[in-house]
């Protein structure tokens, strides 16, 4: 592994040179990034640049274009074996020679044809190169110039034309002095260890001298955690709630699932709203959309954190709490190709969890527009909110636009309030699926701080994706603390008005973890649900009994997908889209959510409250079994369908 590592570094090297000021220290300068490296002593970093000297002759440099050229001009093509077959079989010298001139004719065009290809190629990728640097240089629009970067590369060829290949002479120790100093100030400089950088060259995306320093802050925040799920089973024994174990992993599949292109099912679509597309279930994962609203609250205990802070008068480490809360529901969506189902107007989900201390409700309040709303009750804190997706299909991606806000409400009556940003699902034809999120989430406070996140927007050649950037600033607009990070990893606050270089944005001693991504399960699914994600959809024992018919843990189709019945799962999908063809008609004839109130004719929807009440007295017997049998002879023309 280390070998591997060592010669893919040593390909990119454009340069390295040794340090006069540090005897332990070298740089190496790649076209995308610089590594400032130290070794554990002079004699290992005289070993380690005679191993780059001797290792970058293997791997002679070759420049974009010729690695791009496919034909040389000196190609010929030989018509002698035709020639001599044509005339065994005794056809006419004068037409074998006509033959011949009309193939080297024909060959002649199709290589000046490939030679165009072969530069339009060329030219594409030094596009795309401009594409990128123009997108480095403006990638923090949203935020002031020079603040909050995480890092940022430097898409110019470093190196060369700067540098000679390898120096140690004391003249370029000036040129080296301000050519880091430029690298400081505009590439987000990061100091590795030679040791730890080739066996492991990443930890959660911290400067590996940093390690050290941050598994105790590690430490010390897993040990508040443990503390707090102490204190949390501590609560659920004295409050009388039973320990509920909850499964691992997803049942087995029943049946070998058939592979269905999606190209052939959207193709037609371009540029329509997907969901009146109707998609087979084998674009789905086992989980509505309701269950969905809830994954986002997987790490509450930012919440539950934040209100402690808050009720101490710590506010500005509450609203960073809450900066860290907003990101963190983008997490799961790494790697999550499948989309959920979409629920049947007045389909609902409830989430019970005693252990994190909340209390999750959702309903499908209307079909058209298709809306969702929840309410969410945790450790001195109130979450609300409804959301719908604009969804545009445009050839190769699909971009979800999210309309709607969330409302976060303290018992000490301080409220936050944010929308989400977009989401785009890329690669739908051709290469590997993924999603990114990009823009810029506000959130307003109504006391004293306010946060602003940018969301980086991921370039085709982008090596550092998921970035996440921002600030928090008082009611008189001033920056007191910065956050950076990833959105499906980590988050880091420091405090400060944020004036300081770039390289002091990087995770360093002087930042603080804030939330970290829990570990994915050991065995994943082609869904690649988290760990919290599978157990959305269990049936505990003792509460189907409990549950409203609406609830969509007891939705047929979805259910026989999660088992891998992928037959009935279809079956079913198709029947309850003829069923869900009725809703519209429904809204027009005055049906109205059971849960859930509008406020004003253009406000959100608010939860009525009583529902956890009627479950415990058992009477739901109001709600309908919106999963059951109907009369099809009621359904109209298609109105919309599930996806």
């Amino acid at each position: 592994m280390f070998t591997g590592l060592f010669s893919e570094l040593v390909q990119q090297i454009s340069s390295f040179r040794e340090s006069k000021s540090d005897d332990k220290r070298f740089y190496i300068f790649t076209a995308t990034k610089t590594l400032h490296l130290r070794s554990d002593s002079k004699r290992d970093r005289v070993a380690w640049i005679q191993a780059l000297v001797s290792t970058r002759s293997l791997f002679p440099s070759r420049s974009l274009n010729d690695s791009l050229s496919l034909v040389s001009n000196d190609l010929s093509i030989s018509t002698d074996r035709l020639k001599k077959r044509l005339l065994d079989e005794g056809i006419n010298e004068n037409i074998v020679k006509d033959c011949e001139l009309i193939m080297i004719s024909e060959f002649s065009e199709i290589q000046v044809q490939v030679k165009v290809l072969c530069e339009e190629r060329s030219n594409l990728h030094d596009t795309l190169r401009q594409l990128e640097a123009a997108n480095i240089e403006n990638e923090t629009s949203g935020i002031p110039d020079g603040e909050y970067q995480l890092t940022k590369h430097e898409f110019s060829s470093l190196g060369r034309g700067k540098y000679s290949d390898y120096s140690t002479t004391e003249s370029s120790d000036d040129i080296e002095k301000q050519e880091l100093e430029e690298v400081s100030d505009e590439d987000g400089a990061s100091f590795y260890d030679t040791k730890e950088y080739f066996t492991e060259l990443d930890v959660s995306g911290l400067p590996l001298t940093e390690v050290g320093k941050y598994s105790e802050k590690h430490r010390r925040f897993n040990q508040l955690d443990n503390e707090e799920r102490m204190h949390a089973e501590k609560r659920i024994c004295s409050s009388g709630y039973p320990h509920i174990e909850r499964r691992k992993n997803l049942p087995d599949p029943a049946e070998k699932e058939k592979g269905v292109s999606l190209w052939s099912v959207i193709k037609d679509n371009v540029g329509k709203d997907l969901t009146r597309v109707c998609l087979p279930v084998y674009f789905n994962e086992p989980i509505s959309s309701l269950q969905k609203c809830f994954e986002d609250l997987e790490y509450s205990y930012l919440l539950d954190r934040a209100y402690e802070y808050g009720k101490a008068g710590n506010s500005d480490l509450r609203i960073l709490n809450v900066a860290a809360f907003a990101v963190s529901g983008y997490a799961s969506s790494e790697g999550r190709h499948c989309k959920p189902f979409n629920p049947l107007l007045g389909e609902t989900y409830e989430a019970d969890f005693p252990d994190k201390g909340v209390r999750f409700f959702s309903e499908k309040v209307s079909h058209h527009p298709t809306l969702i709303a929840c309410h969410c009750e945790g450790r001195g804190w109130k979450f609300w909110g409804d959301s719908n997706l604009r969804t545009k299909f445009w050839g190769r991606s699909i971009q979800l636009d999210p309309v709607g806000i969330l409302t976060l409400e303290f018992d000490d009556g301080e409220i936050f309030q944010w929308s989400k940003v977009t989401t785009t699902i890329y690669n739908l034809i051709l290469g590997k699926v993924y999603c990114g999120h990009h823009g810029m989430m506000h959130i307003q406070g109504n006391r004293q701080y306010s946060c602003k996140l940018k969301f980086k927007e991921q370039s085709i050649l982008d090596r550092n994706p998921h970035q996440v950037q921002g600030f928090v600033e008082d009611a008189s607009g001033n920056k007191v603390a910065s956050l950076f990070g990833k959105w499906e990893d980590s988050m880091y606050y420091t405090t400060g008005d944020g004036t300081s270089k770039t390289k002091d944005r990087i995770p360093s001693s002087n930042a603080t973890l804030l939330w970290k991504r829990n570990k994915p399960p050991l065995n994943l699914t082609r869904y690649n649900l988290t760990s919290f994600a599978i157990t959305l959809n269990e049936l505990t024992p003792g509460l189907q009994e409990r549950l409203p018919p609406t609830d969509s843990r007891l939705r047929p189709d979805q259910r026989h997908l999660e088992n891998g019945e992928y037959e009935k799962a279809n079956e079913e999908k198709q029947r309850l889209e003829r069923r869900q063809r009725m809703s519209r008609q429904l809204q027009e004839d005055g049906w109205k959510p059971r849960w859930f109130q509008k406020e004003g004719e253009n406000g959100s929807f608010r939860y009525n409250g009583g529902y956890w009440e009627a479950r415990e007295l058992g009477n739901l017997d109001g709600c309908p079994n919106i999963f059951g049998e109907f009369n099809e002879n009621l359904v109209e023309s298609s109105e919309g369908c599930l996806t």
